[in-house]
C-alpha cells in the first residue's frame, strides 16, 4: 500500500513539476530499493510496511540532523532545503500518536513488559517499536519512558 502510495505521488509531482517533492520520492524510492536489495541477501523476500515506516522515520532525522548541522555552519538556504524534503517525507507516515496518547501507549508497554527499572528500558522500546513503529518519535518515547521507569 505504502509502496504504491510513493509511487502515485512521484508520478503526481512530475505531472505537476514539483522539482523538490519529485527529487525527494526519487530518494525514498532509491532508499527502498536498497533496502530490498539487502534484504534479498538475507533471504527475504521484499522489505515490510514497518520496516518502509522505519526507513521514511530514519530518513526524517537524518534531514533535521542535518538541517542542525547546516543551521550552525551559517547555511540557512541549505537547512530550509532539508527541512522542505523532511516534510515531504513526513508525508508518507500515517498520524503521529500525541503526549497523552505517547504517555498512555508508554504506561501499557510497561505493564506489558513488566518493566521495572531504567535497565529494563530496551525491552519498553522494543515493545514500543514493535506497535507503533511510524506513529511514534522514538527519540521523546526514550525521554518519556527513562522518566516513567525513574519513577517521576
Amino acid at each position: 500500500m505504502l509502496r504504491e502510495r510513493i509511487t502515485a505521488e512521484m508520478k503526481a509531482a512530475m505531472k505537476s513539476g514539483e522539482k523538490q517533492k519529485l527529487s525527494t520520492v526519487r530518494m525514498i524510492q532509491a532508499a527502498l530499493k536498497d533496502r530490498d536489495i539487502a534484504a534479498r541477501g538475507e533471504g527475504k523476500s521484499e522489505t515490510s510496511e514497518e520496516e518502509i515506516l522505519a526507513l521514511l522515520q530514519k530518513m526524517i532525522k537524518q534531514r533535521k540532523e542535518a538541517a542542525g548541522v547546516y543551521e550552525q555552519g551559517g547555511r540557512p538556504e541549505l537547512a530550509e532545503s532539508e527541512r522542505a524534503e523532511a516534510e515531504i517525507i513526513q508525508a508518507f507516515l500515517p498520524q503521529q500518536l500525541d503526549e497523552a496518547e505517547m504517555r498512555a501507549a508508554i504506561a501499557d508497554a510497561i505493564a506489558e513488559t513488566g518493566a521495572e527499572s531504567p535497565k529494563d528500558m530496551g525491552k519498553v522500546i522494543g515493545a514500543l517499536k514493535g506497535k507503533y513503529t511510524g506513529r511514534m518519535d522514538f527519540g521523546r518515547a526514550s525521554a518519556l519512558v527513562k522518566d516513567a521507569l525513574a519513577g517521576k
